[in-house]
């Protein structure tokens, strides 16, 4: 059996499978399936300064190879999170990625500076969300206010920072340099692309607020692109996700040079997928002889 165990900016991960934030919560629901400790770690529900509950429904609608999704970050707010789901986290045995998400710099700088001195082991920054001083674009797709976001969360934080960064800009390399010189840790990516459908007999979108994001495994090329793209263009770790649904993709987003992954539209399809992609990984290294998982990172040999 492969040695599946990887070191993620100087945290063990038992293997390197982590839940994306928004897909599985904060693992209540899966409890009564399978251990949770048989994940690499959590990337927790996107967590705000308070209480959010979202956007009207229709907020998911299936699509080819995938999904839309315009849940808008409902979640119970910092204080919930510290106080009721933390703490059962924290009997898991499983690393624990917090997702913040703020509409300002001041907020996500806040939210970070709450999880000091918690057990929480990384932060993961959601730059997608709309920077409310800056007209409502996404922090994440300015490369100078993902830099100014970045800066200020990190000076916040005496946790390890990841920048989780948004496909839908014209240059991602541009983007993840930015966060990378304004003391990101870590990038994650990709987050959701930004997608519509048209319900053609009532001539209406088929979410309620119209657009939303794509994911599944219609994103993976995209995906595998833009972490290779990245792995090549910072120094600092990359941490993979968009339509990984089986051990043989998560085993290509690692040859694109991710060295930590995250499953999370997969697991809509099936509740198991994290642990069976666990389980086909440790398949594939076993047929091919890898004894390291950490022995493919970044091995693609481009034409």
């Amino acid at each position: 059996m492969a040695k599946l165990g990887v070191n993620f900016l100087g945290i063990s991960f038992k293997n390197p499978i982590v839940t994306a934030s928004g897909a599985y919560g904060y693992g209540r629901e899966y409890e009564s399936l399978y251990p949770l400790s048989r994940l690499g770690g959590i990337s927790t529900k996107g967590t705000t300064i308070k209480v959010k509950d979202g956007n009207p429904p229709p907020r998911i609608a299936e699509t080819p190879m995938g999904m839309l999704n315009s849940v808008g970050l409902q979640n119970g707010g910092i204080d919930k999170f510290l106080n009721y789901e933390l703490p059962n986290l924290m009997t898991k045995d499983i690393r624990i990625i917090a997702n913040i998400a703020g509409s300002t710099v001041e907020e996500c700088a806040l939210l970070a500076s709450r999880l000091n001195g918690t057990a929480v082991d990384m932060i993961e920054l959601n730059i997608s969300c709309p920077n409310v001083k800056h007209g409502g674009a996404a922090f994440g797709t300015d490369a100078k206010i993902a830099g100014e976001v970045t800066r200020a969360v990190k000076d916040a934080a005496s946790l390890p920072l990841m920048v989780k960064l948004s496909p839908n800009v014209t240059s991602i390399t541009k983007i993840a340099k930015s966060v990378e010189a304004n003391g990101a840790d870590a990038v994650s990516l990709i987050n959701t692309l930004l997608g519509m459908r048209i319900d053609v007999s009532t001539r209406r979108p088929v979410l309620k607020n119209n657009v939303g994001g794509l994911s599944g495994p219609a994103v993976l090329p995209i995906a595998v692109r833009m972490v290779w793209q990245v792995s090549n263009a910072v120094k600092i770790p990359v941490c993979g996700m968009g339509g990984i649904s089986c051990g043989e993709d998560a085993i290509e987003m690692m040859m694109a040079g991710a060295s930590l992954l995250q499953v999370g539209a997969a697991i809509f399809n099936d509740a198991y997928a994290p642990v069976r992609i666990v389980d086909e990984m440790n398949e594939w290294c076993d047929k091919n002889g890898v004894l390291d998982i950490n022995e493919i990172i970044g091995t693609v040999r481009p034409w």
